[in-house]
């Protein structure tokens, strides 16, 4: 099944309200779950991988199957380890191919007992969850940033407290000082000094919280208006002070022509035209927003060099290979100039016969493409359902300001 998405006839204008944030949220349920709390989480995410996470956290059972979330894949991990009971954690055949031996390393070194079921380093997991009590542990900084938040979030609830060494290069550190800072509203005391993270044991203040908007979320409709001619959109949900390092593609999206403009009741993006010649930038900090980008450049025929990918390749899918493949289909020819690179130099080939584009089943992959249909009569999007993972309405928002949507 694919969907067939062709422009509106008149400019983009509207209202969105953006999704709340599926990486704040999942965060927030592991504190609640670790607090033992009963207090309301308002605007909580309605995406497939906050659901999962509910599912598992409020289950009879001890066998979990998360699917496609990796988020919650890692999160559930660190926490079950610590949770009496022998538990079973599974999930989608993309998840059995994701790496998570990094993790496991470093909750077994704390005294969790993690076995593998099927192939040594990946899912499915049976977790004997014992009480652990923690201390130091080592982790290369080039290393998921969600092992990294899996180990803070349980940190506080370890006898010792926990010491995190994080060696050469850090990637992804606003993913780490985000779950720091949500940490830090529910009381929680840290040190981030350098390579080094301490938390102590201390309790987690048991409050009620209200989920803020996503700014991933919000990256496909700068997407939309820097392919549109011209255009306003009003943006609900999102605060300009933000946790998430994804808020950094304000500046980004300047330099190919949207503008970003905060009142007091919300934010307007508008395109203004004024684009660069060639975009260089390092993703490292927000690696998720990078086809996002990838696509808007190579369709305003911008030449760019990526870097700081390096965490793609073991996303939902290889996201450089798949960027490589999909734009190759409208004629783009990318290329991976070093691992954890991308680049196109304005360099093209005959556009292939019939193109659908594939998801692999990354709802970014399906996002982040959606705009093509900006420039062209129409395109196609395989396993459009797929964006239910993080933002369930995404193409029912699309029909509202314009968009013609039809299944084929």
């Amino acid at each position: 099944m694919h969907y067939t998405i062709s422009k509106p006839e008149k400019n983009i204008e509207g209202k969105i309200i953006v999704p709340s944030s599926k990486s704040i949220s999942n965060r927030v349920q592991i504190i609640n779950a670790l607090s033992y709390s009963f207090e309301p989480i308002k605007n909580l995410s309605t995406c497939d991988d906050s659901k999962v996470m509910q599912e598992v956290l409020f289950s009879n059972t001890n066998v979990f199957d998360v699917g496609h979330a990796g988020t919650s894949m890692r999160f559930l991990t660190a926490y079950l380890s610590k949770i009496l009971g022998e538990w079973t954690l599974t999930g989608s055949d993309r998840m059995k191919e994701r790496p998570i031996s990094v993790l496991v390393d470093a909750l077994n070194s704390l005294g969790a007992q993690i076995t593998y079921l099927e192939k040594e380093g990946y899912p499915p997991l049976k977790i004997m969850g014992s009480n652990i009590t923690g201390k130091e542990v080592e982790l290369a900084g080039n290393t998921s940033s969600q092992y990294i938040s899996a180990l803070l979030l349980i940190a506080p609830t370890l006898e010792n407290g926990l010491r995190i060494k994080l060696q050469g290069k850090i990637v992804s550190r606003s993913y780490i000082e985000m779950t720091l800072a949500i940490m830090e509203e529910f009381g929680i005391q840290s040190e981030f000094k350098n390579n080094e993270i301490y938390i102590a044991n201390q309790l987690y203040k048991v409050m009620p919280y209200t989920v803020e908007g996503d700014w991933s979320g919000a990256s496909y409709w700068y997407a939309f208006m820097a392919m549109a001619p011209k255009g306003k959109l009003f943006l609900d949900g999102l605060k300009k002070n933000s946790f998430q390092g994804d808020s950094g593609l304000i500046d980004v999206f300047e330099k190919l022509g949207v503008k970003t403009n905060f009142t007091k009741k919300g934010m307007f993006i508008e395109q203004t035209n004024d684009v660069c010649k060639k975009l260089v930038f390092d993703f490292i900090e927000m690696p998720d927003l990078a086809q996002t980008f990838a696509v808007v450049s190579a369709l305003k025929n911008i030449p760019f060099h990526f870097k700081g990918l390096e965490t793609l390749k073991i996303k939902e899918t290889n996201r450089i290979a798949a960027l490589i493949d999909e734009l190759a289909k409208l004629g783009y020819v990318l290329y991976e100039p070093q691992d954890g690179e991308l680049a196109w130099d304005g360099e093209m080939k005959a556009e292939s016969e019939e193109i659908i584009i594939k998801t692999y089943h990354d709802h970014r992959m399906a996002m982040a493409f959606a705009p093509i249909a900006m420039i062209r009569p129409e395109i196609k999007i395989a396993d459009p359902m797929v964006v239910n993972k993080s933002y369930p309405n995404f193409w029912e928002q699309l029909q509202e300001v314009g968009f013609q949507i039809n299944q084929g």
